[in-house]
């Protein structure tokens, strides 16, 4: 038996402060709140959806390496973005560094997960448009 799986519709993260988390993700990242409940969070610009829910045990606030979360997002312009998330107080794990494929960098969350931010090299094959060739956090 081989599941039917489509696509990854939803990565969900456990949050210390929803508001906090929701204003990082929506104002200062840019994604787009596509439905909200009391506890219940889903952002979106177009593929998985991004959902915060607040954690009922205090979380581990280590960074990805240790809980194992790193969030991944195709973006256009790295240096601009990072340049922008800088003068918002936003907390770069790892700055620009390039790959074949493209360049990427890290930026931390409110609770310290992992967010692999990576501009891809236009001019390349199909394969790389996921851009997960630059999300390791190593």
């Amino acid at each position: 038996f081989v599941m039917n799986i489509r696509h990854l519709g939803s990565v969900i993260i456990a949050v210390s402060n929803l508001e906090k988390s929701v204003k990082f993700y929506n104002e200062i990242i840019g994604m787009p709140i596509k439905n909200k409940r009391e506890n219940w969070v889903e952002l979106a610009k177009q593929g998985a959806t991004v959902i915060l829910h607040p954690a009922t045990h205090p979380i581990n606030t280590g960074t990805s390496i240790e809980n194992g979360i790193v969030i991944g997002l195709v973006i256009g312009d790295i240096k601009d973005a990072l340049q922008e998330l800088k003068s918002q107080n936003v907390t770069v794990y790892r700055d620009i560094v390039s790959h074949k494929t493209g360049k990427n960098a890290i930026i931390l969350d409110p609770d310290k997960y992992m967010i692999s931010l990576f501009e891809p090299v236009l001019a390349d094959s199909a394969e790389q448009a996921t851009g997960f060739h630059g999300f390791a956090p190593l």
